[in-house]
């Protein structure tokens, strides 16, 4: 197994769990928790490939599928042996899994020959896509919409790995990235750092 691959698998058992974590939240049950994980873990990835018109990486690869079902399978153990689920449980795998998939998503959109500024943009899409399902299978406001810096964690991410990948490795310019985004999404959460846009009234 490549190194990118089980990169690729983490990143996808880690946003499984963020579904699974949301799927415990709204109550649903067994098939709910896998179609939540499921689309959380390979929704922003399968939108990517096709755009960029490459085969959806997950049909052909039953290893992300047992991914899924290991993850998922985890996350019901654990909430069921702990009864407790903190809020901040849900935004550290969010934020790792995050981490994970913008600099594949960069990656991969490179070596489909794309510019750098299109490689971003489809990081972004990796990172951002399946948890927008996600939430709004789940009836809530998509995260990458509420006041924490979260898309523009993966614009720096992605940003800084097509700056790197010039000059350093692969590995060295995934870990830069990857330290980048999952620092900025905790630092973000930690004190509510935001982009204003509009200015409110308050009532």
């Amino acid at each position: 197994m490549s190194y990118l691959l089980m990169f690729d698998l983490i990143g996808c058992g880690v946003f499984a769990i963020s579904g699974a974590i949301i799927a415990y939240q709204q109550k649903m049950d067994g098939v709910g928790v896998v179609v939540l994980a499921a689309v959380t873990a390979i929704g922003g990835g399968t939108v990517r490939d096709l755009l960029l018109d490459v085969p959806v990486f997950w049909l052909h690869q039953p290893s992300y599928m047992y991914a899924i079902f290991m993850s998922s399978l985890i996350a019901i153990l654990w909430i069921n042996s702990s009864k407790k689920l903190s809020e901040k449980a849900l935004e550290v795998a969010d934020a790792l899994g995050l981490a994970l998939f913008v600099v594949m998503g960069t990656q991969k959109a490179l070596s489909a020959g794309v510019p750098p500024l299109t490689a971003v943009i489809m990081g972004t899409i990796t990172g951002c896509f399946g948890g927008m399902i996600r939430d709004v299978l789940a009836n809530e406001i998509p995260l990458i919409f509420r006041k924490e810096l979260y898309a523009a964690c993966c614009i720096a991410g992605g940003t800084t790995y097509v700056l790197l990948i010039m000059y350093f490795s692969q590995i060295v310019s995934a870990s830069v990235a990857f330290t980048i985004i999952l620092l900025l999404r905790l630092i973000a959460l930690k004190w509510q750092l935001m982009i204003p846009v509009f200015r409110y009234k308050n009532k």
